[in-house]
């Protein structure tokens, strides 16, 4: 099998996306609609559990929702008022059905289903512990420690329960879960990662972005603060804050890279702030050029904010098919290569002799840009200078993002030249951290904790991780051992 796109292991893939209805009849089926605006965030797996009169239901496949969840059968397995969905990227646990969300159990209270976007940190201490007092896991995934804290939890009631799980766990999460006492829909305290309310009549909606609230015809009441639980119990709507107030890090990247263009991020357009980063990377790193030239899709906000600044014109100099599947069978080495052009072709008449400025989100491991670069040198471009929405990525994220290990990424491993020299261009620059907070409207200053996340840039990781510092431990301590011997 060859994959048709080329650069699909040379990005920071989406974490998750989830979507809760309670107190609509046939939530099930909105549900699904939901799902279909969150696809962007995960397109490895998508699951559905409904609760209808004390009884769950649940239908959970591997691939997207179209497919999936189109079918009027699945649907109708689905009844209730209540429902909540999943759209899963694995960055936590293999890819296999047994970790598709949402995660079912029957707890001593009832029925529970949770769907989580994020990362635990520390699960496998958790699990490791929970294993040792007698719990029998049935997935790899972090989210079902989440289940176990609650099952052995010595607390009386389900959300008494619940808080003192979540207050065991490090990292990020935003939670949808489901019980037959209401839905709950909680962040972590820190905010890391997005959830949002809304209102469609009666119903309430949680999302994880607000473009999935306009998908269904719901209105934007406010975002889940961050340690915030908001608990629905039918006409009832509750708000409980278990945890000590801390300054918010919301994750920087949802504004470079994994939201949509058309969600809201608080007041601000995704769009705008991703054309206020390329409008900041033209005053930064101006060049003369004749066309500012975006990659498909993420790279066209921060292309038109550069053009509009820089005053060189946007043009679609890489044309992308969206009628081709991730895979073909392969017929033979001979057309490996034309993988490559089945989704990003040169617009070859436009670029043939032009100066081009090529804008993308982000380097990771750098062969996106490396092909992107000589597609266009092989379509006759004269210069070919590339400007990066970000700044240069060096550390692995560890709250839900699926990055490589750090010393696979380009810009932990090589300096700005040698950058350059891999992926053969005229010139590369990255827009700095300052000017991606400026971008924002904010400013990042040493003296005070920033306003984001930004440890993918800067190494600043919000919160302890447990578990990857265990595993660097036993790693060195393996390596001393290997030069003793």
């Amino acid at each position: 099998m060859l994959t048709t796109n080329p650069f699909d292991d040379d990005t920071l893939h989406e974490e998750c996306g989830i979507f809760g209805v309670s107190g609509s009849e046939g939530a099930a089926a909105l549900v699904a609609l939901g799902l279909h605006a969150l696809q962007h965030r995960g397109q490895e797996a998508a699951g559905i559990t409904s609760l209808d009169q004390g009884h769950f239901h649940t239908h959970r496949a591997m691939g997207h929702v179209a497919g999936n969840f189109d079918r009027d059968e699945v649907i109708r397995s689905l009844p209730g008022a209540v429902a909540a969905g999943h759209v899963r990227y694995s960055t936590s646990g293999d890819t296999a059905l047994r970790n598709v969300q949402p995660l079912y159990a029957e707890l001593q209270s009832g029925g529970f289903a949770i769907a989580h976007n994020g990362n635990i940190s520390n699960a496998m201490r958790l699990r490791r512990e929970l294993v040792r007092r007698g719990s029998i896991f049935q997935s790899t995934s972090d989210t079902e420690t989440i289940i176990h804290l609650v099952a052995t939890s010595n607390y009386r009631t389900l959300l008494d329960r619940f808080i003192d799980a979540l207050k065991q766990i490090e990292g990020a999460y935003s939670l949808i879960v489901m019980t037959p006492e209401g839905m709950i829909a909680c962040r972590d305290p820190l905010g890391i990662r997005p959830l949002v309310m809304g209102r469609l009549g009666d119903a309430v909606i949680f999302a994880s972005e607000t473009v999935a609230l306009d998908v269904v015809g719901a209105t934007f009441e406010r975002s889940i603060d961050p340690g915030e639980l908001v608990i629905v119990q039918g006409d009832t709507i509750r708000s409980v804050r278990p945890f000590p107030q801390v300054s918010a890090r919301p994750c920087i990247f949802e504004w470079v890279y994994f939201s949509r263009p058309d969600s809201i991020e608080g007041d601000r357009s995704v769009y705008d702030v991703r054309k206020n980063i390329g409008a900041q990377l033209a005053v930064e790193s101006p060049v003369e050029a004749d066309l500012v030239i975006p990659v498909p899709d993420s790279g066209v906000p921060a292309a038109i904010g550069y053009a509009q600044e820089s005053g060189i014109p946007f043009e679609l100099g890489i044309i992308r098919s969206h009628y081709v599947g991730r895979t073909f069978i392969q017929p033979g080495d001979k057309v490996r290569h034309l993988g490559v052009k089945l989704k990003h072709n040169a617009n070859r008449a436009l670029i043939k002799g032009k100066r081009i400025i090529l804008i993308d989100d982000s380097i990771v491991r750098g062969t996106t840009s490396l092909k992107i670069v000589q597609l266009m040198r092989e379509a006759g471009a004269a210069e070919v200078h590339m400007r990066i929405a970000s700044p240069p990525t060096r550390h692995s994220c560890f709250y839900g993002v699926d990055t490589p290990e750090r010393a696979k990424l380009l810009a932990a491993k090589l300096d700005l030249g040698e950058m350059t020299d891999f992926i053969h261009a005229d010139s590369l620059a990255f827009v700095s951290i300052d000017g991606l907070y400026k971008a924002l409207g904010e400013a990042r200053r040493a003296d005070i904790r920033p306003s984001h996340c930004d440890a993918c840039f800067t190494g600043d990781y919000p919160t302890t991780l447990t578990d990857q510092d265990e595993t660097e431990a036993v790693d060195q301590f393996a390596m001393l051992a290997e030069r003793v011997i």
